[in-house]
């Protein structure tokens, strides 16, 4: 089992709500892969805590259904169909869109350096797959996070690590992470400038390009019942 890259974790810390923020990287960074069994004895080993808060945050990912419990074996990833996928995908283009279209409406400009920090971070890791995965994550959840809804956010946080199991990985071209980090300047370029209708049309772009990486063309239309 690849070792998990996180700090350890404190008493000073949530370590259930640590422990499944460490987990949720690991499976989205791919530390934690498909198809292979994972103990919460050996995981709160590695991370030097007790095994019930990983036992917890491992119970709250099969919940939220990216894991599964393998009775007396472990925990595995769920592994999406293509319909899943298109679901999924459904639901990010209700949800986002209209999200970003909302902060292009607020005033947003007290937070333009710590944008432009997370922007400039997934600039500099488009040449490592797993660190740019990372800092993709870090600058999608901190702006819909500036919205102000926890349910919403918890709902996408699920929802992008969900896809992000199929898109960005290792394989996937390097050009790709250059476009979406070119995507995430212009979509904060934007939401500062208070262009709703722009910041719509660019989040929409940014998922449509994650929707091919999963299919390598756009995603089969929904079929009706």
């Amino acid at each position: 089992m690849p070792e998990i890259s996180a700090s350890r974790l404190t008493p000073t810390t949530s370590l259930r709500d640590k422990a499944l923020e460490i987990l949720r990287q690991a499976i989205v960074t791919g530390q934690i892969v498909p198809g292979e069994l994972y103990s919460a004895t050996a995981l709160a080993k590695e991370l030097g805590v007790s095994v019930s808060p990983v036992r917890e945050a491992m119970l709250t990912l099969v919940n939220e259904g990216t894991l599964e419990a393998v009775r007396n074996r472990g925990f595995r990833i769920v592994e999406l169909s293509q319909q899943d996928l298109v679901d999924v995908f459904e639901l990010r283009l209700m949800l986002e869109v209209p999200s970003v279209a909302d902060l292009a409406r607020m005033n947003l400009g007290a937070w333009k350096d710590d944008l432009e920090r997370l922007v400039v971070a997934t600039e500099n890791t488009v040449d490592d797959a797993t660190e740019f995965l990372a800092r993709d994550r870090d600058f999608h959840l901190f702006l819909l996070g500036l919205r102000g809804n926890q349910r919403l956010l918890d709902t996408v946080t699920v929802l992008r690590d969900h896809t992000r199991l199929y898109g960005l990985g290792d394989g996937a071209n390097r050009q790709l992470r250059v476009e979406a980090a070119d995507e995430h300047r212009q979509l904060v370029a934007k939401i500062l400038g208070r262009d709703d209708s722009g910041a719509e049309r660019v989040m929409r772009q940014h998922l449509e390009h994650v929707q091919q990486e999963w299919y390598g063309a756009p995603a089969p239309v929904r079929q009706e019942a």
